[in-house]
């Protein structure tokens, strides 16, 4: 029996009906995958899915480290004081940090978030220990092609490498860059547009990585950057002649 892995958030059809159970629902999929209209989603080799979670389950735990530094900076503000000067991500920088808070009580709370980085530091070593070993016996020459791009480092190239698997599952660049939440679909009518659509439909890890990607790559890279501002400039200039073709 051939198997079909159905899109649940794509199957609109599923939804809306006066009555809805096991029956009903059975019979609307057999339809559509009848008349090749069910959405498909793609299935995930067996061997790499335990990988492709364990990367997913450290963005809570990066996010909630971020949290903490984030409440760092803004209680600092809040108060006024010097800027630190020095990246607290680094366990070095994070010395004598509470003690420029003169009050008692936000002298603690700086204390306690402090001592809350720590344990997220070891687990997120561990984490990203494991996928790196796991990573290379995947796909070792992948990876090693994917860090040699300007902007990517180790935690882009997993995310990359894990979440596409395969770039030839796409049939054409359109469906990949609409797959990553890269471009927006359009919603017309009668030959009018009217918004977007979809803005859930695929994937927001890639979607992630490849805006961080984007900005890594303009920090670090000057040429990157000479063509941007080309860009603009062009971009700036077509848009001052056609007002002037307008007026």
């Amino acid at each position: 029996m051939a198997f079909v892995l159905g899109h649940t958030l794509s199957m609109k059809a599923m939804h809306g009906g006066k009555a809805k159970h096991e029956t009903i629902d059975a019979h609307k999929m057999a339809v559509l995958l009848r008349g090749g209209m069910l959405p498909q989603a793609y299935v995930y080799p067996a061997d790499m899915r335990a990988t492709r979670d364990l990367l997913r389950r450290r963005m809570p735990l990066m996010h909630k480290r971020a949290e903490l530094l984030a409440h760092i900076q803004h209680t600092n503000r809040q108060y006024n004081l010097p800027e630190i000067g020095t990246k607290l991500a680094d366990k070095a920088n994070r010395q004598g940090v509470a003690e420029r808070f003169p009050e008692p009580a936000v002298h603690k709370s700086i204390a306690v978030a402090l001592t809350l980085i720590d344990p997220y530091d070891h687990l997120l070593r561990d984490v990203e220990l494991c996928l790196l070993k796991t990573a290379k016996e995947h796909d070792s020459h992948t990876l090693y092609l994917l860090r040699t791009i300007p902007g990517i480092g180790e935690i882009l190239s997993w995310v990359l490498l894990d979440e596409i698997h395969d770039i030839q599952r796409f049939p054409r660049g359109q469906d990949f860059v609409s797959y990553c939440r890269i471009v927006t679909c359009a919603r017309e009518s009668a030959g009018k547009r009217n918004g977007t659509s979809g803005t859930k439909i695929g994937h927001a890890a890639l979607n992630w990585a490849f805006s961080e990607a984007a900005v890594l790559f303009l920090r670090a890279n000057p040429a990157g950057q000479t063509y941007l501002a080309r860009v603009e400039k062009n971009h700036r200039t077509g848009k001052a002649l056609t007002i002037l073709a307008h007026t």
